[in-house]
């Protein structure tokens, strides 16, 4: 399938590090944009404590090395900006102010130019310390003592940042100016946060265990992560199982999970593959924890 490149001939520079702002920079790289990123002297910390992730995250970017409070850091830095469409920082609002980067001032200087400033959390709460971990935890997506298994509110923010570039674009398109957009980590892990509000995820959630067809069950040498949500599916399930019933009061009774749970066991992670490819259903088998 050819991939659409909405940004092509276009540039993005970037001034971020770490995760959030170098994830939105590449994607949108992979929608065509010219990308540049300006890093510290001492570079990214990313690139020094976890390379590997690094090197993914700057393919296709040039890199340049500018040091901003110096007078030769901001001549490198305003030669990038007279010719980029959008600016992509990642500094508290007191921090870009030190700069000489605040968006009246950088409007004034460069009135086509768009940015895209992702903060931690949005408006007052913009100079707030926090971190992935602190803004999922304030919308309830840390349960326990376990950290997430992902880094949901910066992956998620990245997201958010590359379709606010998208929409700085068609601003600029439409009215010949730039604009500023502020994209907030917080308000990431608050959209992926929704289901959970909404009672879906929750433990008498269809989706947060007490669907008996939606659950990570143990089986004879390891996991399985059954989806059988949808009726088709939940009646493979269950016939597979020698379950009778499979409509939603059936599937949501404790004696049905307990049946199931029974049958799962019985079975190997190998076993459950050709199952599921047999019968149509959708899972798929883990190793033990």
């Amino acid at each position: 399938m050819k991939k659409l490149q909405p940004l092509k001939g276009l540039r993005v520079v970037s001034l971020c590090l770490n995760l959030p702002g170098p994830a939105a920079l590449l994607r949108c790289r992979q929608m065509g944009a010219t990308c540049v990123k300006l890093e510290p002297p001492a570079g990214d910390p990313m690139r020094h404590y976890q390379r590997s992730a690094y090197d993914d995250l700057h393919q296709g970017i040039r890199i340049l090395s500018a040091d901003l409070k110096t007078a030769a850091g901001q001549k490198t830095l305003h030669q990038a900006l007279a010719k980029s469409d959008v600016l992509l920082t990642s500094f508290r609002p007191s921090a870009l102010s030190k700069l000489g980067l605040d968006w009246k001032k950088l409007h004034k200087l460069y009135p086509a130019l768009s940015q895209v400033a992702i903060v931690g959390a949005g408006g007052v709460r913009a100079e707030e310390p926090g971190h992935d971990l602190t803004y999922l935890a304030e919308h309830d997506l840390v349960t326990g003592l376990d950290l997430p298994a992902t880094l949901y509110s910066d992956m998620g923010g990245s997201l958010l940042a590359s379709e606010a570039v998208l929409q700085a674009v068609m601003h600029q398109q439409r009215h010949g100016k730039g604009i500023f957009l502020e994209v907030a980590l917080s308000d990431a892990a608050a959209w992926l946060a929704a289901p959970r509000r909404w009672g879906l995820t929750q433990t008498k959630g269809a989706v947060g265990g007490a669907h008996a067809g939606y659950r990570v069950y143990p089986c004879k040498d390891g996991r399985v992560a059954v989806a059988a949500l949808e009726p088709h599916f939940a009646a493979a399930l269950c016939q597979a199982a020698g379950v009778a019933g499979s409509d939603m009061r059936s599937m949501l009774a404790p004696a049905t999970q307990k049946a199931i749970a029974a049958f799962l066991l019985t079975q190997t992670r190998r076993q459950l593959d050709r199952l599921a490819q047999a019968q149509d259903i959708p899972l798929h088998t883990l190793s033990k924890q």
